[in-house]
């Protein structure tokens, strides 16, 4: 097990070194990286290359609509002002908080209904234009945007990592779940937004012009913000009422319809249809513009994205569960084992989710062991693995490539900001969850 813990990180110091000191295309550098891992895990080679192929369709096929769709809203909204529209209105409602703040706040409103890959792919050319309205510089932007979005990510229903995590640990309080774990991420995105807030004073504001900014500029017309936040605003009330179709009797006439209005990738194409409607004259033009260049512009960020999955498929053949249960004979330690597991096993194969699911199947059996059987005590254990499924986000979870590639960062870039970020928000939660821990078991001891 030793060996293949070290052959992970020979495989992401190769990453690094590839994408950062050797200026290769990630896409290569994660191919060979894949097949590095699998030589050194003694994988045959046929076997490497269907696991590469599987990971990469796989990630394809679960985000591959929604890059797309949420790339041409991104552009769709650029060309016709919209952007310029919705960054007026927050900035006019929000103009009291610094604004890295402020794309913490939005983005933890945002990434409770939604996952934060489809909600960072929507919101990311809003980041963008507030850059250049304000001038701030975009990766501190970035930075407060992802950190914003991860946070209840891991920690709010009805994402569906604490969902499953509620369900392995047999918790019946939901409700006690979504207002413990609200509180902590809303902590989070404070720390998120304060890293942010840091790295914007830290550089320099830039901007390079796009191809076919002049364009854009002939367009004076800017739509009113309220037709320009639809095609965001849409998608993400459908998907938030995604979590309250499952409720509702199986016989319900519309279930069916409204299950599929509710799924991310549909959710997101009405949204584009949103988008298609901002523009005044000459809508077939448009429209095609907007297509085009929105492929244009998800391509590559899809290529690397599927090239993650397939670094992670190679990672998947290790067995971490059983290292992780040998973790877990140490019962003195308490709160800290999930968020240990959890830690280990994001940072190895790159899921948050299925971080989540698996170690709370891996502890369920503990809880009784270490006093941790009760509705509170189950909900203490799910905040410990959320905040352990934060450690850290790098080059084998999608999220970290659909961050770097959507802002334009670098791989170098990415690790000492995206990853720092969440190296420090998982440390900062596991300090919080054991506090509130603490005081909890003060009280029951009184």
């Amino acid at each position: 097990m030793l060996f293949s813990l070290f052959s992970i990180f020979i495989a992401i110091l190769w990453i690094v070194i590839g994408t950062s000191k050797a200026k290769l295309h990630p896409f290569l550098v994660l191919f060979s990286a894949a097949f590095l891992l699998a030589f050194l895990l003694s994988i045959p080679p046929t076997e490497s290359l269907t696991l590469i192929k599987n990971g990469f369709g796989n990630i394809v096929q679960n985000i591959g609509l929604l890059i797309l769709f949420g790339t041409i809203i991104g552009v769709a909204l650029e060309e016709s002002n919209g952007t310029l529209a919705i960054a007026q209105g927050i900035l006019k409602h929000l103009d009291r908080l610094p604004l890295p703040y402020a794309i913490s706040c939005i983005g933890y409103l945002v990434s409770i209904p939604v996952f934060c890959d489809a909600a960072f792919v929507i919101l990311s050319h809003l980041n963008k234009t507030l850059s250049k309205k304000t001038k701030t510089p975009l990766i501190g932007l970035t930075v407060a945007l992802s950190t914003g979005l991860f946070a209840p990510h891991v920690l709010v229903p009805p994402t569906p990592g604490p969902l499953a995590a509620a369900s392995n640990l047999q918790l019946e309080n939901i409700l006690l779940l979504i207002c413990l774990g609200g509180i902590i991420a809303f902590i989070l995105i404070i720390v998120g937004g304060a890293y942010g807030n840091y790295l914007v004073k830290k550089n320099k504001y830039t901007f390079e012009e796009e191809q076919g900014q002049s364009e854009r500029e002939i367009n004076t017309f800017t739509p009113n913000f309220t037709s320009a936040i639809l095609p965001i605003l849409v998608p993400i009330i459908l998907m938030g009422l995604g979590a309250l179709i499952k409720i509702l009797p199986s016989d319900f006439a519309i279930k069916e319809f409204l299950s599929l209005i509710t799924q991310p990738t549909f959710a997101l194409g009405i949204g584009m249809l949103f988008a298609f409607s901002l523009t005044t004259n000459n809508s077939k033009n448009f429209i095609n513009k907007s297509i085009k260049k929105g492929v244009i512009q998800a391509s590559p960020i899809l290529i690397i994205t599927g090239m993650g999955g397939s670094l992670g498929s190679i990672i998947q053949t290790i067995p971490l569960q059983d290292f992780a249960k040998d973790i877990s004979s140490f019962e003195a330690l308490g709160i800290l084992i999930p968020f240990g597991i959890a830690a280990l096993l994001k940072t190895a194969q790159g899921s948050s989710t299925v971080a989540i699911i698996t170690t709370s199947s891996i502890v369920f059996p503990l809880l009784p062991l270490l006093n941790l059987d009760s509705e509170l005590g189950k909900v203490w254990v799910i905040m410990s693995l959320g905040v352990g499924s934060m450690t850290v986000s790098h080059a084998n979870d999608s999220y970290f490539w659909i961050v770097s590639q959507m802002s334009g960062m670098d791989v170098k870039t990415a690790y000492r900001t995206h990853t720092m970020g969440t190296l420090l928000q998982g440390f900062v939660g596991f300090f919080v969850v054991f506090a509130g821990y603490s005081l909890w078991r003060l009280f029951l001891s009184l």
